[in-house]
């Protein structure tokens, strides 16, 4: 499941809250592959994103009981987050790693430590800086972000927006909301009863799909309700729907 449930949740409140989401996650010919839950805590100026994803049937087997938690902390400026330190920590099998990027806002560079264990023993711990990749965004704020970022949503519309955590895409995701022709097949995978719909492309070969779309539908609340991952290779969609 990778990144791909972390690109299926939007918010919309800026308020101090916390608010808890759950997704269960399918995947063609295999059915629910995973669970994502993720909670959202804003208080005070700061907030706290924590995602959970968790293998279950046949892929915890086939993956090593694989597990991903991603975090995000930071602050929230002009109304939205910004991020100061997104982590993404994996464990399957007897490997497990933890990857911590720090953002210097001031400076405008991001550093990247990497560090790896097999069966509890460390055998790589990096850290380099990454100037390249600087922005205000990681890859969680930019979704929950992304309500704030686009202001018409009926209007047909392609956006580059930029995230640390996305170098293997260059450091950006692109994100097209639907043209009027477009529409009835968004409709037809996601529901009729979104509030507004859009897809990002996403530049990784590792998802094998077709042209790597994801389709969302977005409810009322700003929440992602439905998302679909097309057209992987063999096994048709990835689909995940709000609990």
């Amino acid at each position: 499941m990778k990144k791909i449930v972390l690109l299926m949740i939007t918010l919309l409140s800026l308020q101090a809250q916390t608010l808890d989401v759950e997704y269960k996650v399918e995947f063609g010919i295999f059915g629910e592959i995973g669970i994502a839950k993720a909670k959202l805590t804003k208080e005070e100026g700061s907030y706290e994103i924590d995602i959970k994803l968790d293998s279950t049937g046949i892929a915890q087997t086939l993956s090593g009981d694989r597990k991903e938690r991603h975090i995000s902390k930071g602050h929230i400026e002009d109304g939205k987050m910004v991020s100061d330190l997104y982590q993404i920590i994996k464990s399957h099998g007897v490997y497990s790693s933890n990857r911590i990027y720090r953002i210097d806002h001031e400076h405008k560079k991001v550093t990247q430590q990497t560090q790896k264990w097999k069966k509890g023993k460390l055998y790589k711990d990096k850290t380099v800086e990454m100037d390249d990749i600087y922005a205000k965004d990681d890859l969680l704020t930019l979704y929950f972000n992304l309500d704030s970022y686009i202001q018409d949503k009926n209007v047909s519309r392609d956006y580059r927006l930029h995230a640390v955590g996305a170098e293997k895409q260059q450091g950006y995701v692109d994100i097209h909301i639907p043209t009027k022709e477009e529409l009835p097949e968004y409709k037809e995978m996601l529901g009729e009863n979104q509030a507004w719909y859009a897809k990002a492309i996403i530049h990784q070969d590792i998802f094998s799909s077709d042209k790597g779309e994801l389709l969302l539908g977005i409810g009322e609340d700003g929440i992602t309700d439905k998302a679909v991952l097309k057209d992987l290779i063999f096994f048709g969609d990835i689909r995940a729907k709000k609990m």
